[in-house]
């Protein structure tokens, strides 16, 4: 592979892991050693994760991740419903057996993962999951704010996810993969109407747990979709 695709894949997995924190300097020499890549094919990609999100590039200050500051937070739960139920209805109207069969695939890695206790496995595979769904949508207005909703979705539930395992933790771990097998049927379906519905409701599971764990007291972060 491409090993300015592999740096690519690395850092986009280290940020929507957290492995690189928010805020934290993208260290472009060593980037450039550890993939053997000269100086100017780093500096694109990392102009071109800055315009997907992932990265803050400011005149005179190294590249960072991007922050989650308390306003970006509330952004999020504002804009997520909105654009995780149009890319699933118009996924259910769009979709092809070939594209559901990948689905199902992405969908069987994130059940293993939850079955396996493989945090960042199921961070990842819920990211992609989602990210698939908006493929299948294939409204090139909705992909790019879908990607970069992914990436503070994806951060968020690493950040939930790192809490010690509960029963209630683990009923909605349970429950999200439930959802999303219904998503499923509902794409294979056609059924744009259930489709909304159903990520409607686990949207809303995301939202009341991740508020729980990461939101400040006192920061207002809408309660309902």
């Amino acid at each position: 592979m491409d090993k300015k695709i592999l740096l690519a894949e690395a850092l986009k997995r280290r940020i929507i892991s957290m492995e690189l924190a928010p805020g934290a300097v993208v260290d472009e020499v060593a980037l450039s050693e550890e993939f053997g890549l000269s100086r100017s094919p780093v500096r694109e990609l990392l102009r071109q994760m800055a315009a997907e999100g992932y990265l803050e590039l400011e005149a005179n200050r190294a590249t960072r991740v991007s922050s989650m500051s308390h306003q970006s937070l509330r952004n999020f739960f504002l804009a997520a419903p909105l654009i995780y139920i149009s890319t699933t209805q118009l996924a259910a109207i769009n979709a092809t057996q070939i594209e559901i069969k990948q689905l199902k695939q992405i969908q069987q890695s994130f059940r293993e993962a939850i079955d396996q206790g493989d945090i960042e496995g199921r961070v990842y595979f819920n990211n992609q999951f989602h990210l698939e769904i908006g493929r299948i949508a294939d409204n090139p207005y909705l992909l790019p704010s879908l990607q970069r909703l992914l990436i503070d979705h994806a951060r968020l539930g690493k950040i939930f996810y790192r809490s010690p395992t509960t029963e209630d933790m683990q009923e909605d771990l349970n429950t999200a993969v439930l959802q999303h097998e219904q998503i499923i049927q509902a794409i294979e379906s056609h059924n744009a109407g259930e489709a909304g519905e159903i990520i409607r409701l686990h949207m809303d599971l995301s939202r009341r747990r991740m508020t729980e764990y990461v939101v400040p007291t006192g920061l207002d972060v809408p309660v309902s979709y």
